[in-house]
């Protein structure tokens, strides 16, 4: 049997997007490096602390934005390579090398995002804090001052820690802050999660996103991306350099090499926009319906007069007024959502294309596949394997 040179522990809990990410990046430095190590994580990937000091390992990866980890980790006897948030005073970070995402940064990508946009008015969806947000309040210090130096107010709301039993009265309160701002206006959630919150309060409460309610996440996290029916716009962290700094640095440490009071900050790899954030000033209040309306229900198979119904006046009416605002007609602005929704769907999944045609409101393949010969002269499977291609 071939021995690993080392045991390495990583102590991360897995279940947020944000670890899985730094995880992977871990794991691209060992398969692209000659190291041999062990690693140990636990089966339900989350992190244990007990007997933590006794572990007979050589190395330790680990989150210290969770204030637990930190203070179990203290005096430990083999080399810990802390990764977390990134914090104005250098006070804030521990007395070992440590790899951030750079909170700044990330904000700032999200606060441009919006103003490129054209909103004027801002406001930051936040978590109710604690020792273990701390990297939350630091995102909020961050918009406070980038919207502070272009004469901005930004409006910031944490809400409530969300349970079962306080799920329902959380969503009330949080529609009610929403109801209760200047609109149009671009909010930056603190995490996808937090955007999902606002999305299906938005939804609940009828305001229309983007035209309303502009929102932009941060994490570009599948799950909450897939769980509403507007697609979320986010900041993609950079979690993948930082595991694959944070791995270079402890085999830098085991091998016996000057590693001490390093600190590395990770810039955001970019801005995924999607129909959350895509805002384009509407001035009539029958063209903002509609626009809900089709963003809402375009691949459900809606057709014009579905549209004009909900809206209350006159197709001519609707076409007329939708014409001068978006540039073309209702029929095309329906068709364009299935195929935007359809060239999603091909470029970020493996879902088959049958399934695709169907949950974008096609009534066949072949229907799909005629449309997409029509507008980009090949397939489906074509324009995966192009798009594919390109982000190799």
């Amino acid at each position: 049997m071939v021995k690993s040179n080392h045991s390495i522990t990583l102590m991360f809990n897995a279940n947020k997007v944000y670890d899985r990410q730094v995880i992977e990046g871990i794991g691209h430095y060992l398969q692209t490096s000659n190291v041999s190590w062990d690693i140990y994580l636990e089966e339900d990937f989350r992190t244990r602390l007990e007997s933590i000091k006794e572990w007979a390992g050589d190395g330790i990866i680990a989150d210290f934005d969770d204030i637990e980890v930190q203070q179990a980790l203290e005096n430990v006897n083999v080399p810990v390579i802390a990764v977390g948030g990134s914090y104005q005073s250098r006070d804030e970070y521990p007395n070992i090398p440590y790899v951030a995402t750079d909170n700044f940064e990330v904000v700032k990508a999200a606060y441009e995002h919006l103003k490129q946009k054209g909103l004027e008015r801002f406001a930051f969806y936040s978590v109710p804090f604690n020792e273990n947000h701390r990297w939350a309040q630091e995102r909020e210090s961050a918009i406070k001052h980038l919207t502070e130096l272009d004469g901005y107010d930004c409006q910031v709301y944490r809400g409530l820690q969300t349970s079962p039993e306080t799920w329902q009265y959380s969503m009330n309160r949080l529609a009610d802050w929403i109801q209760s701002l200047p609109k149009p206006i671009g909010i930056i959630a603190v995490t996808d999660s937090r955007a999902r919150h606002l999305l299906q309060a938005c939804d609940q409460i009828n305001i229309a996103v983007p035209d309303k309610i502009s929102i932009i996440g941060i994490d570009n996290d599948d799950i909450a991306r897939y769980l509403s029916r507007i697609s979320l716009s986010s900041v993609t962290q950079g979690c993948f350099q930082m595991g694959y700094k944070a791995a270079k640095l402890l085999h830098r440490s085991l091998d016996g090499l000057p590693v001490k009071n390093t600190y590395v900050k990770i810039p955001p790899n970019g801005v995924e926009e999607r129909q959350s954030s895509d805002f384009k000033s509407l001035n009539a209040p029958h063209v903002i319906q509609a626009m809900q309306f089709i963003r809402q229900n375009a691949t459900r198979g809606i057709k014009v007069d579905q549209v004009t119904d909900y809206v209350g006046i006159s197709r001519s009416n609707l076409e007329q007024r939708f014409v001068a605002e978006r540039g073309h007609s209702i029929h095309t602005e329906i068709h364009n959502e299935k195929l935007l929704r359809a060239c999603k769907m091909l470029e970020e999944s493996d879902i088959a294309t049958k399934e695709v045609a169907a949950a974008c409101g096609y009534p066949s393949l072949q229907y799909m596949y005629a449309i997409f010969k029509k507008h980009f002269n090949q397939t489906p499977t074509n324009y995966r394997q192009n798009s594919l291609k390109e982000t190799a």
